[in-house]
């Protein structure tokens, strides 16, 4: 019988293993419901390690959307550690959920989240030991159907080979068109067989199937053509946007881990999408239009959130908080609301033209004052043009020296190095930046003990960006110039040994590049990585450069490419890109226009405050900007 749970031959290997909480579920909140129940089976996998996928707040609402349903049953499985995946082969244990430790292989559907294409090879693990074909032309009406979802799924061709399906957009609803599809083809006997059924999934909006597509390439490399072998399949496949939040207050119940996990607070999403237009940020650009959550809305998923796990945190999500039009009244209310009480409030990080010295005592009024994380991106106003976060040195300064000024002893500043047309001088405004922060902020503040951490991450183009045309810098470019950054800023002692920098290398980012920009010719690399033992590319001590740029190297020249091809070559305007087929909303355009005002450092302007300027989101959609003010307001709680 399908659905029977493995824990039996799964508990005596957790005793030889480290981390063994991690696999045997029974989280609070956690649901198992009865496998005969439910005519649809989803495993919804986050494709990392337990700790960093369970607090993922896109699969926690899907797996909430899915087991309200009578007619769907989900459950979740995390990505195997290396020392329980040798294990399980060695004593024949599948992939296994963490609810009800069934196997992955028994349920109808995977889906599978990618916030980064780093994952990649952790989908090939765990197909592998789910005892599922890895392939899915080798798959028949037996084996699940494999959905890719995330941000990352908006270039699903690198992986094409091995996803039956990917998502594009907002889920909430397509898995639920999803499973009626699947339980209508379950119900009438399954006619056709697994090629009909993901005709039929094709059909749905936002789904599209890559084996109904296929690709032609011209001799200079690059994709001639791409063309549908159904006619009864869309030609370009639109991405699923809902609408009013307040109608999806997910997740109700939140996930409680029982170990400890890279965040440990509740969130609330407050709004959806950003129009601040960055030209480098792929969520910002894919997740248009900008949706907000009303301020009661916010207040009862808080409310409800708080009483179903104990957390004391509760973190305000979305890509900038601090946008959202009632920000501050929000945050005055929950703080008055949960006043004498342990619940505090935060901003994951806070845009420097948004801050206020009001709101930050606000969320911390109620908990511990933590440090502050703002986010420049570029060292140099001019970088800061190309990128079109605009913000001047001065006004970062005087934002940064008021919270000294205010008792924050701890300041945070991320950056990126390899931005399109950076230079090493752009880079080195950074140490000049950081000192200034620091003389400033002592002199403001009347202390010597106050810090600023500078964090730099290696910049990647993506898909459905006005940089998706870009060079990509390369790991020896980036590498040279943190050397550079690293030097600078200790060579004044009395100033660098408050300003501590963190950084990675080049190389992975490279690798990201590859994966985020490439076509389907990748997916033989990705594939040949695994086999020759990657796994967990996303974690320093498990990923190799070398294992990457071998296994490229040998797969991709019978196709005349390399990595520096799909990296650090320039791509020209009419060039046909892997996913011009799979429509983001944005126009391409509007996304050329806005790359070469990248060139000419000219800016643009949010378009929630300022008149359209047709990146051609909303009438391409259906879709339009929903901000307040409500005129609502958080009535007064009795908190127990």
């Amino acid at each position: 019988m399908t659905g029977e749970t493995l824990y039996p031959r799964l508990e005596p290997l957790l005793a030889q293993i480290q981390k063994p909480i991690q696999y045997v579920g029974g989280e609070l909140n956690a649901q198992v419901k009865p496998w005969e129940s439910a005519a649809v089976h989803w495993a919804l996998m986050y494709p990392d390690a337990y700790e960093v996928g369970l607090p993922n707040q896109g699969l926690m609402i899907l797996y909430e959307v899915l087991n309200e349903r009578p007619d769907a049953l989900a459950e979740r499985t995390y990505a195997v550690w290396p020392d329980l995946a040798a294990l399980m082969r060695e004593h024949g244990v599948p992939q296994f959920t963490v609810d009800g430790h069934r196997a992955v292989r028994d349920f109808d559907l995977l889906g599978v989240s990618f916030a980064t294409e780093l994952g990649y090879t952790n989908l090939l693990e765990a197909l592998d030991l789910a005892g599922v074909p890895i392939h899915a032309v080798d798959r028949d009406e037996t084996h699940p159907v494999v959905v890719a979802g995330g941000h990352a799924a908006f270039n699903p061709e690198p992986v094409s080979d091995f996803v039956d399906c990917a998502v594009l957009g907002d889920g909430e609803q397509a898995v639920g068109d999803i499973t009626d599809v699947v339980a209508a083809w379950k119900a009438q006997g399954r006619p056709g067989g697994r090629e009909e059924l993901l005709a039929r999934l094709a059909r749905v909006d936002g789904v599209y199937v890559p084996r109904f597509y296929a690709f032609t390439y011209g001799a200079d490399g690059t994709i001639a053509a791409v063309t549908r072998t159904r006619d009864d399949v869309p030609a370009k496949v639109g991405k699923r946007t809902v609408m009013d939040l307040d109608e999806w207050p997910y997740p109700k119940t939140p996930l409680v881990p029982l170990a400890e996990s890279v965040h440990e607070r509740m969130s609330v999403e407050i709004f959806r999408g950003c129009t601040r237009g960055c030209r480098f940020c792929q969520a910002g650009m894919i997740t248009r239009p900008v949706r907000e959550r009303t301020i009661t809305g916010i207040g009862s998923m808080v409310e409800q959130g708080l009483k179903s796990t104990g957390y004391e945190e509760v973190g305000l999500l979305s890509l900038s908080s601090a946008d959202h039009s009632e920000i501050g009244q929000v945050a005055k209310e929950l703080a008055d609301r949960y006043e004498g009480t342990n619940t505090s409030l935060s901003l994951p990080s806070t845009r420097v033209d948004a801050f206020n010295v009001t709101l930050a005592n606000e969320l911390s009024r109620n908990g511990r004052r933590s440090g502050l994380t703002f986010a420049p991106e570029g060292g140099s106003e001019r970088i800061r043009r190309v990128i079109n976060k605009t913000v001047s040195k001065e006004d970062l300064v005087r934002t940064v020296t008021t919270a000294y000024a205010n008792g924050w002893t701890q300041v945070k500043l991320y950056f990126m190095c390899g931005l399109p047309t950076e230079t090493d001088e752009d880079v080195l405004e950074i140490a000049d930046l950081a000192v200034e922060v620091i003389r400033a902020g002592r002199e403001a503040s009347g202390r010597k003990d106050i810090r600023c951490t500078v964090s730099i991450g290696g910049f990647v183009p993506k898909p459905h960006t006005p940089f998706q045309w870009a060079s990509q810098a390369s790991a020896e470019t980036i590498d040279s110039r943190l050397r550079l950054l690293r030097q600078a800023i200790n060579s004044d002692r009395r100033i660098g040994r408050s300003i501590g920098l963190r950084y990675h290398d080049g190389k992975p980012g490279v690798i990201e590049g590859l994966l985020s920009r490439g076509d389907r010719r990748v997916g033989r690399v990705i594939e040949r990585v695994w086999r020759d033992g990657g796994r967990f590319d996303g974690w320093s001590e498990h990923f190799s450069y070398d294992r990457w740029m071998q296994a490229a190297a040998d797969e991709l020249a019978p196709f005349g490419v390399d990595v520096g091809w799909f990296t650090t070559r320039e791509r020209t305007e009419h060039e046909i890109l892997p996913w011009d087929h799979l429509d983001s909303g944005l126009d391409k355009e509007w996304l050329w226009e806005d790359w070469q005002e990248a060139l000419s450092e000219e800016e643009v302007a949010d378009c929630r405050w300022t008149p359209c300027y047709d990146c051609g989101v909303c009438p391409t959609m259906g879709t339009e900007i929903q901000i307040g003010p409500t005129g609502r307001s958080l009535l007064p709680l009795t908190v127990v």
